[in-house]
């Protein structure tokens, strides 16, 4: 089996423990996941199997949540497993001051990464020093916003105010963080109470399967219903269709010069292209210019998979 199922992870369980139980359903060896989901957050994660496992890295890798923001307590994870460690009065806030803020948070920021994350410190991951009660420096790292939206806000003083926002994002972004960050400009502290991934590069949520389903197809012999192939997966590449003796040289991983006139016109030199023949995906590659013939490219397979 190769290709690509969009799983709707329950919370509770990490990453790795949704591909254990793909490999262990499927009897699949070659298995992994597009980019870790907290373990107490539910969403979309794309599971790749076989030679989908080496294409990966050229996935679109735009995530979009919806979290739950809690003012007046800040906590030593950023999210409601953690221990309070600060407090403080929110009653006078009110939607239009969490917006104000919400601005600042728009296009590209930094963040300093939680120690509660999957980030490795000397060969260790900064949630294993977290729970050893050891914290060290993290370096800032940037990260863009694309889109972020205050989708409800509650202050009814009563219990803390909180605020749902949906969040449109670059990988690699934390969404505790971003819930502690504001909560620090607004000045009163603030934690994030709950995570949904809503979308993972081209998987919304509604192309999710839930891991029971998962099983019965597995067990019914139609789990190929499910997998998405990695042609679709990748259709945000260009497109460059070969056949005969390139379909052999691209085998081989071997360099391929084509005419431009053979091609989409957007397929410029330096891009990373699919290179598709009859029996579907074959590989992927990159374009470079051919010396005295502005007419062809040159394909490098950077991908063989076929």
């Amino acid at each position: 089996m190769n290709g690509i199922i969009s799983v709707l992870k329950p919370p509770g369980m990490t990453s790795h423990d949704v591909v254990y139980y793909i490999r262990k359903t499927t009897g699949q060896k070659k298995v992994g996941h597009t980019g870790t989901l907290d373990p107490g957050a539910a969403g979309v994660l794309p599971v790749c199997l076989g030679k989908a496992t080496r294409v990966i890295e050229f996935l679109p890798d735009q995530k979009k949540y919806r979290a739950e923001v809690i003012f007046g307590r800040s906590t030593t994870t950023q999210d409601s497993f953690g221990d309070i460690v600060n407090e403080c009065y929110a009653g006078d806030l009110d939607a239009g001051l969490v917006e104000q803020y919400l601005a600042g948070f728009r296009g590209r920021i930094e963040q300093i990464p939680p120690m509660v994350s999957a980030l490795k410190h000397q060969g260790k991951r900064l949630y294993e020093l977290a729970r050893a009660g050891i914290e060290v420096e993290r370096k800032p790292r940037a990260v863009h916003i694309y889109e972020l939206t205050l989708i409800s806000f509650i202050n009814d003083k009563l219990e803390a105010p909180r605020a749902i926002i949906d969040v449109h994002c670059s990988a690699g972004t934390y969404i505790r963080t971003l819930c502690h960050d504001l909560g620090q400009k607004v000045g009163c502290g603030a934690h994030m109470s709950f995570l949904l991934r809503t979308g993972a590069g081209v998987f919304p949520l509604e192309s999710t399967i839930t891991l029971e389903k998962l099983k019965e197809k597995s067990i019914s012999g139609e789990i190929g219903e499910v997998i998405v192939s990695m042609s679709k997966a990748l259709e945000h590449l260009p497109s460059v269709s070969i056949a005969g003796s390139a379909v052999t040289a691209v085998r081989c991983g071997n360099k391929v010069p084509l005419p431009v006139t053979s091609m989409e016109a957007f397929v410029s030199p330096h891009r990373v292209v699919r290179i598709e023949g009859e029996a579907g995906l074959l590989a992927l590659a990159t374009v470079s210019p051919v010396a005295g013939k502005p007419e062809y490219r040159m394909f490098q397979p950077v991908k063989v998979l076929i």
